[in-house]
């Protein structure tokens, strides 16, 4: 069953942007996951903040997005995005 990765990224500063999107896509593919949206969100209804990006990532299991996440060479990017953003991630499963 298809888990999606549903991301929300607040960017403070852009510094570390360059060297992770170069590295970010070969690790969601390492894993099975493929980006399925990415945009700067529009709200219809309420009055949170809203994110400058938010993105659904699709992966094959539970597993392979908590692998994805857990993989060291995420955790280093994972790191790296800290230094100049704030960003929610949680996992969904398919209805389906």
């Amino acid at each position: 069953m298809s888990v999606y990765a549903i991301g929300q990224l607040t960017i403070h500063n852009r510094d570390w942007m360059p060297e992770y999107t170069q590295k970010i896509g070969a690790l969601f593919e390492k894993h099975g996951g493929k980006i399925i949206a990415k945009s700067a969100p529009e709200a219809l209804e309420g009055d949170a903040e809203l994110p400058n990006i938010s993105l659904i990532i699709e992966f094959p299991s539970t597993e392979a997005a908590k692998a994805w996440y857990d993989d060291p060479e995420n955790q280093k990017l994972v790191a790296l995005r800290q230094t100049g953003s704030d960003f929610n991630l949680q996992l969904i499963e398919s209805a389906n």
